[in-house]
């Protein structure tokens, strides 16, 4: 076939043409895979071709080297390595040709397929004269910019795509040598340099060894210092890039340079264009990240260490404060109604509330006269500026600091809601919802609500909620945070009763509002509502809240009458029907925790109706909602809930079996655990279905391995509900439980993730053989002999990690050995008898500060006594 005429017409605006070149493309993929990569690479290196054959070579060779799914993934790397070796070799130099190409498009999509390929080759010691090839360009004496540009893209994108372990030292100097030469200020051209800059960005994570060394440092960070004042805006952005990234990498390293960043940064913010200045902006809050994080360190580890904290928020705090502010005057007129917008004023007042976490108090006395002196000002700009000061600083100051200063400002707040400008009326809803999150605690004893002045809130609330819609949004925000701190607090959560009708009905209302194109504004209200209900006294509540019930109940059957004529629609009625079945399993919840149970009762039927009707609307995000509804419904009904099971069974096992939307899976785990919880032994029925598809999903490589522990717990429950009925499941169950414990020891380098991940493996394994021994205990437990060793052996692997187990772990795996000997007893006598390791472990919990682990520990080392003495 003639390539270019398939490629040209496979982007051709007649639908059968392109469909058919499609399916020509696809089967030569399919029929003759080196030969495809081989065809295409010539074509992307030939300038006599149409751009437009190219740029989808380009892409063809990117999609058939990568992919997103870790699986299909795999298989593309694998198919990779099967090409000969010697096809390989022109694919190659055919994307190493294009590099020189004067066409842009071409040199860019053949620089990034270099980097597909090099993530593949590279971690297995392949190509290794990629990088002299590439730094041949950079030192050839007549090389054009355009080659050097391509390659330095080129770099970057393979420093992107692998780790730093994948390079040798000295590979990694000659890049940064090649990078940081492209950069200087010799370089006369413009688009090189920038490549330069964006290549340094990517490369900074593998240049630990440099940055260690002084004079290499100092080089590196006077190179990107002085990019950062050269004439082109979009080189500026980019070596500030670098900045923020070096500030997050190399923090440790920063200190001799932090006078000229803030110089740099100072002028940037106050004078540069806008992508440079919120660059600049950016460096501070990361460096406010990196500080943040290494306070909680230290105050989780008890050990504070003034070698790895530099306090330099601390120490530029008087110039760094006045900096931010000036930043907060320079909105835009339209800010208000775009809530995904980034500008510099929006920058600064994040991280001027970054830099509050940071320093606490300090921060106070620095921005309060900018807030007095510009509270009150004629120009709704100023106005504006200082409630979002105020608003930015409530976060991280002590209660006492701030108690005194918001009591002074609250009534003035609450009569700026009624101010003129709608920036000022945006910015100041948003502030009361951060006093309402940081200063309303009634349950330890401050609030800037009384009794005195709840009836005047609650007015102020009221009537801005029927604002513009940016303002509504906000103020569900502050409702929601207000009622929030009445969550646990008593009869004092009695203060907001008189008012629960008022503030309901307004957010019902505020929901349907149709001058909205905003979905968060529905979304806010419904999850507003949602806080109500859950921090309401329910004795003094529950007519008011079956009436909500009964009105949501009518709001989700109104949305299958939605007239759909468009995807947009489709989406709506899904994200409606989403937020309905929130509330309705929030009220359910409710109910179960106050033993309300008649209540339930009377709506259940057609709640379950409502909920199955929901599962016809192919959404997964509605799925999800309504399955933790039906999961609300099991638990808060009981042994009632056997009469839905022979309709709701078919759907539950495919929620089980939705590998795609991998949450809905975990959220139909969690409800069959509920089901179990209901249904005790009347579940059983629906067991085969239910185990079949659990011990699918554990097999599959292609669902997300987040939902694995909880299944394993789930089998637990399960094994538990039906005690000796288990038996049939046994051998399918335990081989899947070995190789699970097995893989806890197999687990990639242990970084936070894996660690976490482990750490719940390790516990879901605990529940699982808890259930299935306590299932066991009065009858069959002979079945569980032949795997004690075995049980007792991973027990013992993980309880001795002393450094990477958390206390749930522990807690899991101690009760584990109780049931162990508890369900065994004398048959495992010898396990015991042999071990030293279960009496150490058991002594060092019965000594824990956690009152749960010394009550477990104790009861196991008495049900082991009785095995050993028996």
């Amino acid at each position: 076939m003639d390539i270019t005429q398939v490629l040209l017409a496979a982007q051709s605006h007649d639908g059968q043409l392109r469909t058919v070149a499609e399916e020509n493309l696809k089967q030569f993929q399919q029929q003759n895979f080196p030969h495809f990569l081989q065809t295409l690479s010539v074509e992307l290196s030939n300038d006599e071709k149409p751009p437009e054959s190219r740029r989808l070579a380009g892409i063809l060779l990117k999609n058939s080297l990568d992919a997103k799914e870790s699986t299909r993934k795999e298989e593309f790397v694998q198919r990779w390595m099967n090409v000969d070796p010697a096809i390989k070799s022109q694919v190659k130099e055919s994307l190493l040709i294009t590099l020189g190409s004067p066409v842009f498009e071409a040199r860019r999509s053949s620089s990034q397929v270099i980097a597909k390929v090099a993530a593949i080759e590279i971690p297995h010691q392949g190509w290794p004269e990629l990088i002299v090839n590439l730094l041949t360009n950079m030192t050839k004496p007549d090389a054009p910019p355009c080659l050097k540009q391509a390659t330095l893209d080129c770099l970057g994108y393979v420093c992107e795509e692998i780790s730093p372990e994948d390079l040798e030292q000295d590979q990694v100097n000659a890049v940064l040598t090649a990078v940081v030469q492209g950069m200087n200020h010799v370089e006369n051209n413009s688009d090189v340099r920038l490549a330069a800059v964006k290549a340094l960005y990517n490369a900074l994570d593998f240049a630990e060894t440099n940055f260690q060394n002084e004079l290499e440092r100092n080089y590196i960070m006077k190179v990107v210092c002085e990019t950062a004042m050269c004439k082109e805006a979009d080189i500026r952005k980019a070596a500030f890039e670098c900045l923020v990234s070096i500030a997050s990498i190399y923090y440790d390293l920063l200190e001799p340079y932090m006078q000229t960043i803030f110089e740099l940064t100072s002028n940037a913010a106050r004078v540069d264009e806008e992508p440079v200045a919120l660059q600049a902006v950016e460096f501070w809050s990361t460096v406010c990240d990196e500080e943040i994080a290494r306070q909680e360190e230290s105050k989780e580890s008890g050990v504070f260490s003034s070698s790895c904290h530099f306090h330099f928020i601390e120490k530029a705090l008087p110039s760094l404060v006045p900096m931010l502010l000036e930043t907060l005057m320079k909105q835009e007129e339209d800010q208000d109604q775009d809530d995904g917008i980034w500008n510099i004023s929006m920058s600064g007042g994040t991280c001027l509330g970054l830099v509050a976490i940071t320093v606490q108090d300090a921060i106070v006395p620095l921005v309060m006269p900018f807030i007095e002196g510009n509270i009150t000002k004629p120009d709704w700009h100023s106005r504006e500026a200082a409630t979002f000061a105020f608003g930015s600083i409530l976060e991280g100051p002590s209660v006492q600091k701030l108690t005194p200063l918001v009591h002074a400002g609250f009534d003035f707040l609450l009569n700026a809601t009624k101010d003129q400008n709608n920036h000022v009326k945006d910015t100041t809803a948003w502030t009361l919802s951060r006093i309402f999150e940081f200063l309303h605690s009634p349950t330890s004893g401050f609030s800037v609500v009384t009794d005195a002045n709840v009836p005047y809130v609650i007015q102020i609330l009221l009537t801005s909620i029927k604002d513009s819609p940016n303002v509504s949004e906000k103020i569900c925000g502050a409702v929601y945070f207000l009622a929030q701190g009445y969550e646990d607090a008593g009869s004092i959560s009695s203060v907001l009763t008189p008012y629960l009708g008022e503030i309901i009905s307004a957010l019902l209302a505020t929901a349907d509002r149709s001058d909205s194109n905003n979905s968060r504004l529905c979304a806010s209200a419904y999850e507003t509502l949602n806080e109500i209900v859950r921090c309401s006294h329910i004795s003094e509540n529950l007519n008011m809240i079956v009436q909500l019930l009964q009105e949501i109940l009518k709001r989700l059957n109104q949305t299958f009458e939605i007239q759909i004529t468009s995807s947009d629609d489709k989406e709506k009625q899904s994200d409606l029907q989403a937020l309905l079945c929130g509330v309705a399993q929030v009220i359910l919840q409710k109910f179960s925790s106050c033993h309300e149970k008649s209540a339930i009762l009377h709506f259940a039927d057609q709640m379950m109706v409502l909920f199955l009707r929901v599962f016809s609307c192919n959404s997964s995000n509605v799925h999800e909602e309504a399955m933790l509804a039906i999961g609300a419904l099991a638990y808060a009904t009981g042994p009632e809930f056997v009469k839905y099971m022979p309709e709701f069974h078919k759907y539950l096992e495919m929620g089980l079996q939705n590998f795609g939307a991998y949450q809905v899976c975990c959220v139909s785990v969690g409800v069959v655990g509920d089901i179990c919880h209901a249904l005790d032994d009347k579940v059983l029925p629906y067991c085969d279905g239910i185990m079949s598809a659990l011990l699918k999903d554990l097999s599959s490589p292609e669902l997300h391995r987040s939902v694995k522990p909880p299944i394993l717990s789930c089998i637990g429950d399960i094994a538990l509900t039906i005690g000796e009925h288990f038996e049939k499941y046994v051998p399918y169950t335990m081989p899947m439980l070995q190789g699970a414990a097995e893989l806890c020891f197999r687990m990639d380098a242990p970084d936070d993730d894996s660690i976490e991940y482990q750490n719940e493996l390790s516990r879901s394994i605990f529940e699982a053989y808890s259930g299935i021994l306590q299932g066991f205990k009065n009858s069959k437990s002979e079945l569980m002999v032949p795997y004690a060793g075995n049980i007792f052996q991973f027990v013992e692997l993980v309880l001795k990690d002393n450094l990477l187990r958390n206390e749930s772990v522990t807690k899991a795996g101690v009760a584990m050995v109780g049931d162990l000997a508890d369900a065994l007893g004398p048959n495992i006598k010898l396990l015991f008898k042999d071990s030293k390791f279960h009496s150490e472990l058991l002594g060092q919990c019965c000594q824990s500060d956690d009152e749960q682990l010394r009550e477990t520990a104790s009861w196991v080392q008495g049900v082991i006594t009785r095995v050993l003495v028996s």
